[in-house]
């Protein structure tokens, strides 16, 4: 009987009952994993101390723990083999080539490293005179990364709106107690608004509906510059969207009523615990820590009413505050 080919790690049929059997009895027969290779291949199975007719299986938490590590391994080192191509390509996307090549190839652009993306986000912004959509998460506005961003922004925003643009962002809500976001609302004189959301997505530029940055990593690092007609197309209607359902917070300020003592973000919260979502998972959701997603878990448990978690989920339902309309 041929072995069926799968990657490391897995188990085929064979194995699985093999290893099954080999837990329950403790040892297998050598032979007897002659139609499984993978289990001695991927050190499910290992010869017996003092008999080497005899299998015995590695445990299954042990053998679970070394998987992810060699897992783990293969995915830092397949990102550090993204990161040296695009430090090897990106200076290479700078070269001017001739109009017919490529000409039918979407225009996309990889820019490694927060001064570089940074740099291309000025540059692009350079000749924008008509508007600006920005989605800016609680990821791209707070700690190092926000700070560098922050600081390259000011001057370049600015120039944009001495130019006649318009400037639209949507921000989440729980960045609307962020002073460093008010004032950079402040220092901006021209046509700038803001509204806010529980969720969105990561962040997005939009720069005269022209050219797009997007995050291409998940530490911020990685961005991808976006010149397509039909992607630019997709991230304007999405934010159009998405800007339809916000609460403006600048320059006026519009506050979100509280329904039956429940306040709106214990109303988000309420929707993300619903769908069974952990604590850490509603906080990053929505933009705040852990400490105070729990917070606002106790506070909205003592408004219905909970004296556990899995009662709190019933008195959600039974309350009907997902269905009422803000």
């Amino acid at each position: 009987m041929s072995h069926p080919e799968h990657g490391p790690g897995q188990l085929c049929e064979a194995g699985a009952t093999l290893y099954e059997r080999a837990l329950r009895d403790g040892r297998l027969q050598a032979g007897d994993a002659a139609d499984a290779p993978c289990l001695i291949g991927s050190g499910l199975l290992r010869p017996a101390p003092g008999d080497p007719g005899l299998l015995e299986p590695v445990t299954p938490t042990a053998a679970l723990h070394r998987l992810l590590g060699l897992s783990a391994a293969r995915i830092a080192a397949e990102r550090r083999r993204q990161e040296r191509l695009v430090e090897q390509f990106e200076p290479l996307t700078r070269i001017e080539t001739p109009a017919h090549v490529g000409a039918d190839t979407p225009v996309l652009r990889l820019h490694s490293g927060t001064e570089r993306i940074n740099r291309a986000i000025t540059e692009a912004m350079a000749d924008a005179s008509e508007e600006v959509l920005t989605i800016q998460s609680r990821a791209g506005l707070t700690g190092r990364r926000g700070e560098a961003a922050g600081t390259a922004a000011t001057a370049r925003d600015q120039a944009v709106l001495d130019r006649g643009a318009r400037m639209r962002g949507l921000y989440q809500h729980t960045l609307r107690h962020v002073p460093a976001v008010y004032a950079g609302f402040q220092r901006l004189q021209g046509d700038v608004e803001a509204r806010a959301l529980d969720e969105l997505p990561d962040r997005l530029i939009v720069i005269d509906r022209t050219v797009a940055f997007v995050p291409a990593g998940d530490d911020g690092r990685i961005a991808l510059e976006v010149r397509h007609p039909a992607l630019l197309r997709f991230f304007v209607t999405a934010f159009d969207r998405l800007w339809r359902l916000a609460t403006p917070i600048y320059p006026q300020t519009v506050k979100r009523p509280t329904l039956n003592g429940v306040t709106p973000r214990q109303r988000a919260i309420a929707g993300l615990l619903v769908e069974g979502l952990t604590d850490a998972a509603v906080a990053e959701r929505l933009g705040m820590n852990i400490r105070t997603a729990r917070v606002h878990i106790a506070k909205l448990a003592a408004v219905l009413g909970s004296e556990s978690r899995a009662q709190l989920g019933y008195l959600i339902a039974r309350s009907g505050i997902l269905d009422q309309e803000p």
